[in-house]
Order: C-alpha cells, then structure tokens, then sequence
C-alpha cells in the first residue's frame, strides 16, 4: 500500500512540474519526461493488444477466410467514390501518425479515405518458398510468425513496425541486400483493388508492367491488398566480424570489397567520424561458440551501435554469433541511433535493467504526441534522411554528407540495383552495385539549414544517379524529381488505369514543394 502512495505522490508531484512549466515547455525540453512516463507504458500496452490479435488469429485460422471478405469491403468503398462523382483523390484511411515516416501527411484530411484493416499473415507455402501476408503485416511480426517454422524473407528491414505494405510502396533494405537486392526485389506478385474496383494479381509474367511500377509509387496506382514474398530457410545465428576501419579511403576499399563478396550474408557499416567506422559482416550458421554468444536483443544490454563502437574505441576486431532475430532487429531498442536525442540516459546501464524492456517507444506515438512545435525543430534541427548511391560513388558521397550535414554514426548498407523497369533502376543495361547512406540525427555542420542544405544534398545525389527514399523530407521540384526517378512507365499506367482522377501523383503526395 505504501508503494501505491509512493508512486501515487510522485505522479502528483510530476503533474504540478509540468503544469508550472508547461506542458509545451515540457513536450520540447524535457521531452523523456513524456516519453518515459506516458509513451513507454502506452507502447506496451500497443504491443500487448497487437501479440493477442495475432495469436487469435493464428489460433483461429480465421485471416484467409475474412481477407476475402475484408478486400470486397475495400471494392465496395472504391466503387461507393466513384457513384459519388470521383470529386475527391482516394487515400488509405489508415492514420498518418501510424506510418513510420516521420513526415506529416496533410492529404489524409481532404482525401477521399479508404479503410484497410489488413495486417495478417494468410499463407505459408513451404513448396514454393513463398508467404503471402497483407499490407499492414510489420517485420516483427512477420519474422516471429516465420522463425519457429525454420524459415525467414530474405530482406528484413530493421524496425519492427515496418508494414510490408510501406515498405512495397516506399523501399527498403536490409544488410543482405547486396545479394537480394531492395525489399521489392524479393517480392513475386501484388495484389491490388485499382481505380475502378477491380481486384487485379501482377508479377513478371503476369500485369508485369504494374508489378514493376507498384514499388515506390506510394499508393498512387492501387490499393495493394495482398503481397507474395519470398522465403529462405532460417539459421540459429548469425556469425558476425567486427573491424574497426580508419581513414576515409580505407573505408570505402574495405566496405566495396566486403559489399561484392557473395560468400557474406550481411554486410554493414557504421560511421563514427569521417574517418572512423567498424566494418561488419555475417554469416548465417546453426553453430555457434557458446562462449561468444550475444543475445544482443535482450533488453537489458547496451544498445547496438553503443556495443560497436567498443571495437572501434579498443582499435581490434571481433567475432561474436547473434541469434537471428536478435540480429535482424538489432537496431530496433534505440531506433537506430535516434532514441538518444529522446531518452539521453537510455543506455545507462541502470535505465537498461530497470527500464529497458519498455524501450522503444512507438514511433507511431511519438509523432502523434509531438505537436507542432517539437515538429517545427525537428524540421529546422534534424534530419533523417536515406540516400542510395552507386558504390563507386561511395566516397565523394560520404565527404559531401560531411561538409552539408556533419550527422554521425551514419549508416552504410549495400544492395544490389538490378536493371528492371520502374522508378528506380541503374543508368546503364546492367545491375550495378549500390549503397544506402542514412543520416539520422542533429546536424553540426555550421551553415546546416533544412531546406537549402537538403535541396543541396539532392542535387548532388541526382548528379551521381543516386535516389532518394521518399519516406523522407523531400525539397526538389516537379522537373527535379522526375530527372531523378524514371517516371515512364509511372505515367503511363497512370493514364491508362484512369488514376489520374482517382490518386494524387507521387510528388504532389510526398514532396514539400508540391505539399506547401
């Protein structure tokens, strides 16, 4: 009883703190008071409610048999907008502070909403190697349903609550993707309910020109219901090299070198300067040394790229086996690196034990509960931003992330960037090897400002032919957009499909210029 009056007090005693400062105050100064003491608790209680749904579902069976009935809902509600008169574009219904970008979606207030309620996995198919999940299944949740039958996907893209639908109508990568190429590339067919209602199925031999324009068009072709996805047999652990790499040159030659040999599963760089980095690669194995196992997804150990940097600060390599899904997810508990500028103690071994399994917040809740002014510094303050570069290009990229950001640790992840149609391809007829640089933090960089530094950085990726991810703040205008991405087959489906009335394009949905 008496620690309820310990704890009853103690909420009372921060609730007149905050009226006395502010809650506004508060929300942008001392902002880990919020996030450890409303948003954490909150998070939990999200995933508690999202793991029993799931294991309702599963225990039921009950997902292939309403995903008919809930895609005729969805069929029905199109074809409701155009008995309406088609006056309005169409957008998802879901809300936009549940996407994982951190930009603000005004379009959701004047768009026609289309409600999607499809976030369960429908079909493991152990014969072709492939499972078919809905749009709003996330990574986490994907890879904890695959594990325990002996399989994963290929890509798994680092944070938990990434939706297979954002990341086919965005991008995403993961440390295998020299080998496998972007999330889309592991994809062998789409499902979709186009402008007109009708329910279409699209892969390379079939509607193969919508299933190469469907990635990153950002729901502006269809509404995709229903994904297939590639599987690979799943291992106990991953066997990973740390190397600490110094010099600027050196980097770039060891990164290029560990990026183009096929025998390493996972390739990664984490910059900690200009000329600081740890080099890694992975294997996939079922053995593993018992005494250099690091369950590094427990909550209470220190924190990814704080466990890395060791290597670097010690000068001398390491070997160490991660349990799989602890490895796919090891940048989740501090959100890459972001979590610092939220909770700054966070990785204090005390926070860790105490706390750390609380840890992280939502992304989701944090963009809800960030109001305008926290959105305003951010903007003005901070940047988090993926640009995807040709390999070779690796240097003079990370020098001009240098002089026009100056944001570290920064993150190099390589893929391979086949020659097939769509948005994104490489200039010439052939693959080519890139590299995905994200910069995720408060720039140091002295004549750092938001619009002209990024409108700077995006000249000098197109220049390279390099591309942006969209689920970031973009600058560029319409013409600058379009010479950056290949819009060929973008704009023709878009006219031949009728979307032109039923879908913003993808620039007038994501770019600041068009969105202001």
């Amino acid at each position: 009883m008496s620690a309820l009056w310990s704890v009853g007090a103690g909420l009372l005693l921060l609730l007149l703190w905050v009226r006395h400062r502010g809650l506004e105050a508060v929300l942008v100064h001392h902002r880990w008071v919020f996030v450890c003491f409303f948003l954490l608790p909150l998070s939990i209680l999200f995933d508690i409610y999202y793991q029993l749904r799931a294991w309702a579902v599963w225990r039921l069976h009950s997902a292939p048999r309403q995903h008919a009935q809930r895609v005729r809902h969805i069929q029905e509600q199109v074809r409701e907008w155009k008995k309406e008169g088609s006056r309005r574009y169409m957008c998802t219904g879901r809300p936009g502070w549940l996407t994982v970008s951190l930009r603000v979606g005004k379009y959701k207030k004047t768009h026609k909403n289309i409600m999607i309620n499809l976030m369960d996995v429908l079909e493991v198919d152990s014969e072709r190697q492939v499972v078919r999940v809905e749009p709003l299944v996330s990574m986490g949740q994907l890879t904890a349903y695959l594990n325990p039958m002996g399989w994963t996907i290929p890509v798994v893209p680092e944070l938990d609550d990434l939706t297979v639908g954002g990341l086919i109508m965005g991008t995403g990568i993961e440390s295998s993707s020299h080998i496998y190429g972007l999330f889309q590339h592991t994809c062998v067919a789409y499902e979709l309910v186009l402008a007109d209602g009708s329910l279409v199925r699209c892969s390379p031999t079939e509607n193969s020109d919508l299933f190469y324009a469907v990635p990153w068009s950002c729901g502006t072709l269809g509404f995709l219901v229903a994904a297939e996805i590639k599987m690979v047999p799943a291992k106990k652990y991953v066997k990973i090299h740390y190397e600490p790499v110094r010099g600027l040159q050196k980097i770039c030659e060891k990164f290029t070198e560990e990026s183009k040999k096929k025998e390493n599963s996972f390739v990664e760089g984490l910059m900690y300067s200009l000329d600081e980095a740890v080099i890694m690669t992975g294997v996939l194995t079922d053995e593993a040394e018992q005494s250099k196992i690091n369950r590094i997804g427990n909550y209470y150990k220190p924190w990814f790229f704080k466990h890395v940097e060791k290597y670097l600060k010690a000068d001398r390599t390491g070997v160490e086996y991660i349990p799989s899904r602890h490895y796919y997810h090891r940048h989740t508990r501090s959100i890459f690196w972001e979590l610092q500028d939220i909770i700054p103690f966070g990785n204090n071994p005390v926070f860790r034990y105490l706390f750390g399994w609380m840890v992280p917040p939502k992304i989701s809740l944090l963009k809800l509960t960030q109001g305008e002014a926290i959105r305003k510094l951010y903007e003005q303050h901070h940047v988090v931003q993926d640009m995807l570069v040709p390999i070779k290009s690796l240097e003079k990229s990370i020098q001009t992330f240098h002089v026009d950001l100056n944001v570290y640790p920064i993150w190099l992840c390589p893929f391979i960037l086949p020659n097939n149609p769509g948005m994104v391809h490489p200039k010439g007829n052939e693959a080519e090897l890139y590299v995905d640089i994200g910069a995720y933090g408060e720039p140091k960089s002295k004549q750092f400002e938001a619009r002209a530094s990024m409108r700077q950085m995006e000249k000098f990726v197109r220049s390279v032919h390099g591309f942006q991810m969209l689920y970031a703040d973009c600058y560029m205008t319409r013409e600058e957009f379009w010479d950056m991405f290949d819009g060929s087959l973008y704009h023709r489906l878009r006219e031949e499909m009728n979307c032109k009335d039923a879908f913003p394009e993808v620039y007038d949905k994501i770019c600041k210029a068009a969105r202001h």
